[in-house]
């Protein structure tokens, strides 16, 4: 039988070593990397299809797309870290006195439309759209962060 014995580079044991102590810390900081890549191109749909092919004039208040946002890295129960591009709520231009629109319904209604509102989707194609550099954007950070162990 043959054996084969392969032996690593010292710096990059070291490095490998480092990076096991340091992961909480390295995970969070590439995920809200990506988040920001994947927010940026939210923003920029969601301002493309608001008040856009309305046969009255939009009365947008720019509310939502102030509350759009990246939330921070945090950890669920399974110890996975996520980070989430969503709407911050309540609306601080309250349309309802109950509060009961809030900028998860409204951003719904523009994804998806209602009767007699057609859809005019800036979620999905920002996912589709932004994938690849959200990714590159994680590797960088990822690789910046192992630079500095």
């Amino acid at each position: 039988m043959a054996k084969a014995t392969i032996k690593m580079p010292e710096d990059f044991l070291l490095k490998l070593s480092r990076l096991g102590e340091k992961t909480d810390e390295i995970i969070p900081k590439v995920l809200e990397a990506g988040g920001e890549v994947v927010e940026a191109k939210v923003k920029s749909n969601l301002q493309a299809v608001i008040g856009s092919g309305t046969k009255e004039e939009s009365r947008s208040t720019g509310e939502l797309l102030s509350a759009l946002g990246v939330s921070s890295a945090r950890q669920d129960k399974d110890g996975n870290f996520n980070v989430k591009v969503g709407f911050s709520e309540p609306r601080s231009d309250a349309r309802s006195p109950d509060g009961s629109i809030s900028n998860a319904m409204i951003a719904g209604v523009l994804e998806y439309g209602k009767s007699g509102q057609p859809p005019k989707p800036f979620l999905k194609p920002a996912k589709s759209a932004s994938k690849n550099a959200c990714v590159d954007a994680m590797i960088a950070a990822f690789e910046k962060e192992v630079e500095n162990i």
